[in-house]
């Protein structure tokens, strides 16, 4: 077995587990976290139903985005919508034999990566373009995005400038996922769109891109809008006023 199939095998374990791990800590961080006032953004549910229903379109349609900005959820919309399209197409990497609906999304997957560019494109240059957009904007705003591009300009480099033996690359995911180590593909074009995405799956868990599934603990978006039927405690403090009943 190669050093390099060895290296990379390596690579994406301990990716994997920082991403796993890093993931559940902040999860976890972002479940402990009293919250200190009752401040669902208005008009808010009253309702817990309702909240499920307001957490659902934003998530899915980024409405608040919609009232908020136009043009950045155009691209928004069209960047997240196209990423999960390319992710359900990859997952044929990952599945002998493939199931049926993964067979079906294949074309969809392979326009939506030039679309995921697209609104990637769009992100970024209203970060130059819009005066208040590029006065907060960071450095590690714009590396975030260049990463991106990155991944998906090599990833349909692969397909369309240096094709690369899929099946190879098949037969060494599966072989991670079993623990049967399979010679990786030495295309150089490969190679950086998996390094890439290394490093977006160790970044990930400490980066913005957290707002993925810190959107679900967001106090503006998940409550009901009841404080004057309910009184709202933090768990904190409820907790420190139970034991204080209690003596």
């Amino acid at each position: 077995m190669s050093l390099l199939t060895i290296a990379f095998t390596l690579l994406f374990y301990c990716a994997t587990a920082l991403l796993i791990i890093g993931l559940a800590v902040r999860i976890r961080l972002y479940a402990k976290t009293p919250v200190p006032l009752r401040i669902p953004t208005t008009p808010a549910p009253l309702t817990g139903a309702g909240v499920v229903g307001r957490m659902f379109f934003e998530v899915t349609l980024f409405r608040s985005l919609f009232k908020a900005s136009k043009w950045t959820w155009i691209f928004g919309w069209l960047f997240h919508a196209a990423l999960l399209l390319v992710l359900l197409r990859h997952l044929r990497y990952f599945t002998d034999p493939v199931w049926s609906w993964v067979v079906l999304v294949q074309p969809l997957g392979a326009y939506g990566a030039f679309v995921m560019l697209a609104g990637l494109g769009g992100l970024w240059a209203r970060r130059f373009l819009v005066d208040r957009v590029r006065y907060i904007s960071a450095p590690s705003d714009h590396l975030m995005l260049a990463l991106l591009i990155a991944i998906g300009a090599t990833g349909l480099g692969m397909k369309y400038v240096a094709a690369t033996d899929i099946v190879a690359l098949k037969a060494f995911f599966l072989g991670l996922m079993y623990f049967d180590w399979q010679p990786i593909p030495t295309d150089v074009m490969l190679l950086l769109h998996l390094s890439l995405v290394a490093v977006l799956m160790i970044i990930f868990p400490f980066s913005k891109l957290l707002h993925a599934p810190g959107v679900f603990f967001s106090p503006t978006r998940n409550q009901i809008d009841n404080p004057r039927e309910k009184r709202h405690l933090p768990t904190r403090n409820a907790h420190s006023i139970s034991q204080a009943k209690q003596t």
